[in-house]
Order: C-alpha cells, then sequence, then structure tokens
C-alpha cells in the first residue's frame, strides 16, 4: 500500500504539540477527517484532494467550506505559533 503522508520526523512532536494546543486541526477548522476518509474511501491523494475540497465543511454550529485557502491559512497560523511562541518558550524550558 502507497503511503502518502510526509515523514516529519522530530519536528512531528512539535507539529503534534503546536496542533492539539492551538486546536488548528480540531473538526471545526478542518472538517471531521477521519469520517471523511471513511467516506471516500481514495485510492490516491489526487483522489481524496479533490473528494476532501468537493465535500469537507467545518464540523461547527454554521459549517463553512473547506478551500485550499483556508487550510493555507491555518499553515500560516501553524508556523507562526511554532516560530514565535512553541519554540522560544521550549528553548527557555531548557536553558
Amino acid at each position: 500500500m502507497d503511503r502518502y503522508s510526509k515523514d516529519f520526523g522530530k519536528k512531528e512532536r512539535v507539529l503534534n504539540y503546536a496542533c492539539q494546543t492551538y486546536q488548528l486541526s480540531r473538526p471545526n477548522k478542518v472538517g471531521a477527517v477521519m469520517a471523511l476518509i471513511r467516506e471516500c474511501q481514495p485510492d490516491s491523494f489526487e483522489q481524496w484532494q479533490s473528494w476532501y475540497f468537493d465535500n469537507a465543511k467545518t464540523d461547527c454550529k454554521n459549517p463553512t467550506k473547506i478551500t485550499k485557502e483556508t487550510l493555507n491559512e491555518l499553515g500560516e497560523r501553524l508556523y507562526a505559533k511554532i516560530t514565535e511562541i512553541v519554540i522560544p518558550e521550549w528553548e527557555t524550558a531548557f536553558r
């Protein structure tokens, strides 16, 4: 079976920490991803990507369609949180 996820190595812990702490990967931001994957049953990354952007909505009181732009904005927020808050806090904590 092909693997489509990227290997982030040791950085994955930082990504997971930041996503959990700042709730950037919650269903109200990116949709109920596992339920969407089960519904789609993709055979390729391209199939999944197309289906996701056609069908994914935020899981909240007033659902909104998820677009590449909304995911890019979440990625930019994640990067900012990691570089401006998480890394400096961790560097200070481990000095």
